[in-house]
C-alpha cells in the first residue's frame, strides 16, 4: 500500500514561486543584453527589421490617429472648462501641448502599441516554440535571439518615437478643431501658444520615453513568447501576460523616468 504523500509546506510553495520569478528575471536580463549585443555584431537581419518596422509602425498608425484625435479634443474640453473661469481660454493650446508632449503622448501611444504589438509578438514567437520551429532554427545553426528577438527590439525602439511624434501632432490637430468650434480660438492664436510653450526639455522628454518604452515592450513580449509551455493554451497565457506585464512595467518606470527628466531640465 502506497504511503500518503506529505502536503508541501507554505514555506516550500513560496520558495518555489520566488525561485521561478528570480529565474525569469535572470532569463529576461540575459535576453535583453544579448539583443543589444546582436545589434553591434554580425550578422544583422536588416530585412527582418524592416518588415517588423512596417508591421509595428504602419500597422499601428490608424489606431494612433483615431485615438489621439479624440484625446486632443477631450483635453481641450476639460482644460477649457477650467480656464473659462478665469478668462484665460487662450492658454488652452499651451496646456494641451505640454500635456501631450511631456506625458500623454508617450504613455498612451506606448500602451496602444503594447496592446496591439506585444500580444502579436508573444503569440507569434510562442507559436513557433510550440511547433518546434525555434528548435529547428537552432539545429540549423541560426541563433533565435539574433533572428527573432533583435529585429523586433530594434524595430520597436526606432518606430515608437515616430509614432509618438505623430500622436502629438494629431492630438494637437484634434484639440485645435474642438477649440475652434467651441472656444472660437483662431488657428494663429492656438498654434502659436502650443509651439511657443514647448522648450528643449519637453521635447527631450517626449523622445527619450518612447525609446525606453519600446525596449521594455519588445523585450518583455519576446521573453514571454520564447518561454511558452503547455501548447496552444500556453500561447494564450503568454499573449495576455506580455501585454499586462509590459504595460505595468512601462507605467512604473515612467514614474521614475518623469522624475529624473524633470529634475534634469528644471534646474
Amino acid at each position: 500500500m502506497a504511503e500518503p504523500t506529505e502536503a508541501p509546506s507554505l514555506f516550500s510553495v513560496v520558495g518555489d514561486i520566488v525561485k521561478r520569478e528570480v529565474f525569469a528575471v535572470q532569463e529576461y536580463s540575459l535576453l535583453s543584453v544579448q539583443a543589444i549585443i546582436n545589434v553591434f555584431t554580425p550578422p544583422v537581419y536588416w530585412t527582418d527589421t524592416l518588415e517588423q518596422m512596417d508591421s509595428i509602425g504602419v500597422g499601428s498608425l490608424p489606431i494612433i490617429i483615431a485615438a489621439f484625435l479624440s484625446i486632443g479634443g477631450v483635453l481641450v474640453l476639460q482644460t477649457a472648462a477650467q480656464f473659462q473661469r478665469f478668462g484665460e481660454t487662450a492658454l488652452t493650446g499651451e496646456a494641451v501641448s505640454l500635456a501631450l508632449v511631456r506625458e500623454l503622448g508617450p504613455a498612451i501611444a506606448a500602451l496602444l502599441v503594447s496592446g496591439r504589438n506585444a500580444s502579436g509578438i508573444a503569440s507569434e514567437l510562442g507559436s513557433m516554440v510550440v511547433t518546434e520551429q525555434v528548435d529547428a532554427m537552432r539545429a540549423l545553426g541560426t541563433d533565435p535571439t539574433r533572428k527573432l528577438v533583435t529585429p523586433r527590439v530594434v524595430a520597436m525602439v526606432l518606430v515608437l518615437p515616430l509614432l509618438v511624434a505623430v500622436a502629438d501632432f494629431v492630438g494637437l490637430v484634434g484639440g485645435f478643431v474642438v477649440a475652434y468650434f467651441t472656444l472660437r480660438l483662431g488657428a494663429v492664436q492656438f498654434w502659436t501658444q502650443a509651439v511657443q510653450s514647448l522648450e528643449i526639455g519637453d521635447l527631450v522628454q517626449g523622445l527619450v520615453k518612447p525609446i525606453i518604452f519600446g525596449f521594455i515592450i519588445s523585450t518583455i513580449a519576446c521573453h514571454k513568447g520564447l518561454r511558452v509551455t503547455g501548447g496552444t493554451q500556453g500561447v494564450g497565457k503568454a499573449t495576455t501576460s506580455a501585454v499586462v506585464v509590459s504595460s505595468l512595467w512601462m507605467l512604473i518606470i515612467d514614474l521614475f523616468l518623469a522624475r529624473l527628466l524633470l529634475y534634469m531640465f528644471q534646474k
